[in-house]
């Protein structure tokens, strides 16, 4: 089997956001459902006074764009009393069966990414599936191409690795302990990342991830 896995920058992102809106846009969602969030994340530091009467701040403050991270043990699957959430057996993305999917939220309330979502005017789960129609035809997923700044990329986890030496399993704040899950996000670190069980920072646009 080939896992697919996603690799985010966190030098390049600038937090535009296009990824998530190119998503939206693609898979034609309702406003209230999201397949992708970026998160903005800072601490609010303190404000310092060198010997030369110049101030320096000392927070941090980062993006980090995320989906769902089709993970080796994902939750979704693990709860989902049908069967319809799975993985792949192909490519290791994690998808939903809809004509076994009863709609129960099960999957998205077990999430730590929030990555599955009930769409109740379709009766079942929805969720990124990596664009699984275009990674068919060897084109990318819709984000990594909408992608300004080429913060974005999916292939093998393999080649990711490859790729990106100076990548590291996701486990920086805001998101959770990839002990959870071993999600196949791997992100070369923003300068300033926080470990995941980090809790001087907060996440400062949260309606807009929730």
């Amino acid at each position: 089997m080939t896992q697919y896995a996603f690799h985010f920058s966190g030098s390049r992102c600038t937090g535009c956001k296009t990824c998530e809106l190119a998503c939206k846009d693609y898979h034609d969602l309702p406003s209230d459902i999201a397949y992708r969030h970026v998160y903005e994340y800072e601490t609010e530091g303190a404000w310092n006074k060198d010997d030369k009467g110049c101030w320096t701040v000392d927070g941090t403050s980062y993006y980090i764009s995320v989906a769902c991270n089709h993970c080796d043990g994902p939750a979704c699957t693990k709860v989902c009393p049908t069967g319809a959430m799975h993985k792949e057996a192909d490519t290791g993305i994690v998808a939903v069966d809809t004509g076994k999917c009863i709609g129960c939220g099960y999957c998205h309330m077990a999430c730590p990414y929030n990555a599955p979502k009930v769409d109740r005017t379709k009766g079942h789960s929805v969720k990124c599936d990596g664009c699984a129609d275009r990674i068919a035809e060897g084109k990318a997923p819709i984000c990594v191409e909408a992608c300004p700044l080429r913060a974005l990329e999916f292939d093998s986890k393999d080649r990711v690795r490859a790729d990106h030496p100076d990548s590291e399993t996701a486990d920086i704040a805001p998101l959770p302990s990839k002990k959870y899950t071993t999600p196949n996000l791997l992100i070369s670190k923003p300068t300033g990342a926080e470990a995941a069980n980090a809790a001087s920072g907060k996440v400062i646009n949260t309606l807009e991830v929730k």
